[in-house]
């Protein structure tokens, strides 16, 4: 249950409040911002107030960056009481008050918070002063302070208002968040160079139909799939995993034909639908607090894919197979990334990731690390678009190959990498299962080390 606070707890708070804004007003003679949450009734913390809490704090961060203003001092607390902040700045007063209403009054998550602008002198400064109107009710819309003095709307009204405002704006951003971060991950992936046989910067690898421009382009018109991916995760997180997966289908079909069009009929992200795709929609069945869980965030692709193997090559006989996948299957039990998705994409937790890392650890550049990353996917997986250019005995051979030069240095320079782009052009290989994961390597990167994605 969570913890309900007395008012005496709420006033005993209030004054520790204006206290510590006494000594920093002494202590800096500065203005100051004082940001706290207004939330009905006892009970004043819980997770999701925290992050509602967590992303004022980041809209108030930007607006000083986009300001050119830097806090002389900040500090924060979340406790039984409430969550607050506060930021001291050497700025006008009235500039200050003018982008926190701002933050106020542009979302309804903005009227949840209360961002206090104190003059030097303690003096708060009122909104009048920017010929603002007054703050309005969180349900009529009607000025709050009527509301509030005669008690229009019953506490439970307030607090089911709050949490819906909460809820649907913390659910619209983290599918915001994600479709972002996706559509990164896949820009970040075609322009890593040098990739063999696939495209990037230096050349269009194995292929004449395409460029780094066509992946763009594409890339670009897929941000509304995963953000409608990551809400069909939303949408069924209390029903079993499974169903969350039987719903991408037929967005995975609309998302074809976008980016189809998108590139001319060109084939650019096929597999990166599917996979990120699936890794999306687990986002949005997961709290935001685990997206940093690469381990726990691929546990949920496994949860919502389990048996789709099967299922997709139930029946499947060497004298029905059609596609290059079911051909595979019948011939040499390659499951492809259907048995990638349905093991939890144990090429990016296991091999991919750990590659990443270990290179910009080691002080790589990111694109090197990201070299180093695709070539240790394709070294622990079987990539069937190089079976289907070539042969499974060739495949294996690259492997090999890609095993004893991992071995040497994770993360081979850019003339040894050239030199093997070279040799898959030649060959007409491209490794493009293996793009795919390396979009997911870095999809999952970010969410583990970049702290604004946390909130």
């Amino acid at each position: 249950m969570p913890n309900e606070v007395s008012l005496l707890e709420m006033l005993d708070a209030r004054e520790r409040r204006v206290q510590h804004q006494q000594a920093l007003l002494a202590q800096y003679h500065k203005p100051l911002i004082c940001f706290t949450m207004n939330i009905a009734g006892p009970v004043k913390d819980s997770p999701l107030i925290r992050r509602g809490f967590a992303r004022g704090q980041q809209l108030l961060r930007q607006q000083l960056f986009r300001a050119g203003l830097t806090p002389l001092h900040t500090d924060a607390r979340c406790e039984a009481t409430g969550c607050e902040a506060f930021y001291v700045l050497d700025a006008a007063p009235l500039t200050i008050k003018k982008f926190t209403t701002d933050i106020e009054d542009a979302t309804p998550l903005g009227r949840l918070f209360d961002m206090d602008v104190l003059r030097p002198d303690g003096v708060k400064v009122d909104r009048q002063e920017l010929q603002l109107e007054g703050r309005r009710c969180l349900i009529c819309g009607g000025p709050a302070k009527v509301c509030s003095s005669r008690r229009v709307h019953t506490v439970a009204e307030l607090q089911a208002t709050t949490t819906a405002i909460l809820t649907e704006t913390m659910d619209a951003w983290d599918a915001a968040t994600a479709a972002q971060q996706a559509i990164r991950a896949l820009l970040y992936e075609v322009t890593t160079t040098p990739k063999p046989g696939l495209v990037d910067r230096r050349n269009s690898g194995s292929h004449t139909d395409m460029d780094s421009f066509t992946f763009m382009s594409s890339a670009a018109s897929l941000y509304p799939y995963f953000e409608a991916c990551v809400r069909a995760g939303q949408k069924g997180k209390a029903r079993p995993a499974p169903e969350t997966f039987a719903a991408l289908r037929p967005l995975g079909c609309e998302a074809e034909g976008e980016m189809l069009e998108a590139t001319g009929g060109i084939n650019t992200h096929k597999g990166a639908i599917f996979s990120i795709g699936i890794v999306c929609a687990a986002l949005g069945r997961l709290d935001r607090a685990l997206w940093a869980d690469p381990a726990r965030v691929l546990a949920e692709v496994s949860a919502m894919t389990q048996g789709l193997t099967a299922r997709d090559f139930d029946g499947v006989t060497a004298g029905n197979a059609i596609t290059t996948g079911q051909k595979l299957f019948v011939q040499y039990g390659i499951t492809g990334v259907r048995g990638q998705v349905e093991e939890g994409l144990p090429a990016v937790l296991h091999y991919g990731l750990p590659a990443l890392e270990q290179g910009i650890a080691a002080g790589y550049s990111l694109n090197r690390a990201g070299c180093g990353a695709l070539l240790a996917i394709l070294a622990h997986s079987t990539d069937t678009n190089i079976i289907a250019r070539s042969s499974r005995k060739r495949q294996l051979e690259l492997v090999d190959e890609l095993t004893a030069l991992l071995a040497g240095t994770p993360c081979p320079d850019e003339t040894a990498l050239a030199a093997l782009d070279d040799r898959f052009i030649a060959e007409h290989l491209s490794p493009g299962g293996s793009a795919d994961l390396l979009a997911l390597t870095y999809l999952l990167y970010f969410f583990k080390t970049e702290e604004h994605l946390h909130v």
